[in-house]
């Protein structure tokens, strides 16, 4: 009874042999349903809202004067990036840019008009208090 027992085990150990021909046909249709829902992507940019680390070159270089062209587009998009939000958009992108956004006052400031105008006056009662307030300090700092 044992021995029977073992003889079932090691029977379903065993695994069947590898079928390559029914492996390969599922990696064929595999292949093809990704290439049906793929699509070859070969214009690449670098991400204008990742800052750039730009590394130096070599001290002495075989090669000093061969510098790459500079592409106009590129160095368009990357000067884009790093203006403010004001200058980069029409309209403000979050909550927070609405406070702020138009930053130009909304009338023209005249010194000369008394009514909107209340300029610092000083009489001899603030001066007396001003000159004391300084020497007041002066003598803190000494001390």
């Amino acid at each position: 009874e044992a021995r029977s027992r073992m003889a079932a085990k090691g029977k379903e150990k065993e695994k069947e042999p590898v079928d390559i021909v029914h492996q390969n046909a599922i990696l064929c249709e595999t292949i093809m349903k990704e290439q049906r829902s793929q699509k070859l992507y070969t214009q690449f940019s670098i991400n204008p809202f990742k800052k750039l680390h730009v590394l130096p070159g070599k001290p002495m270089p075989r090669h000093a004067n061969e510098d790459g062209k500079e592409d106009p587009n590129f160095l368009k998009i990357i000067h884009g990036a790093r203006l403010e939000p004001t200058k980069k958009y029409t309209h403000p992108q979050t909550e927070s840019q609405e406070i702020g956004w138009i930053s130009t006052p909304l009338i023209v400031s005249d010194r000369s008009d008394r009514r909107i105008n209340f300029p610092r006056q000083n009489s001899e009662i603030t001066k007396y208090m001003d000159a004391a307030w300084r020497l007041k300090e002066q003598t803190q700092n000494l001390g």
